[in-house]
């Protein structure tokens, strides 16, 4: 893992599996505008960083998915930056 701060890499997979649970959810849990609408504010929000953060952010995203042992959450991690629009191309 890249050398940062421990709580870098912790709110990044906090954010991950809360984006990962509101794609996910059902309508009776979470109203689908609303997911979105918070979805939309987080990448938006990620975006804005400079672009040295959104890369350093990625990097801690490739980081967390490879040291992942659970199959979907570590998909979930190795996507998200693409998800988020951080980069163009979705991993290989």
């Amino acid at each position: 893992m890249s050398t940062t701060d421990p709580l870098v890499p912790a709110l990044a997979g906090v954010i991950a599996d809360l984006l990962r649970f509101l794609d996910e959810c059902e309508d009776d849990e979470v109203a689908d505008d609303t997911a979105v609408g918070l979805m939309e504010n987080v990448a938006g929000e990620l975006n804005n960083l400079p672009e040295a953060q959104r890369e350093r952010l990625t990097a801690v995203f490739a980081d967390l998915a490879a040291a992942e042992p659970d199959p979907g959450r570590r998909v979930s991690l190795a996507e998200f930056p693409y998800a988020c629009d951080l980069v163009e191309e979705p991993p290989a």
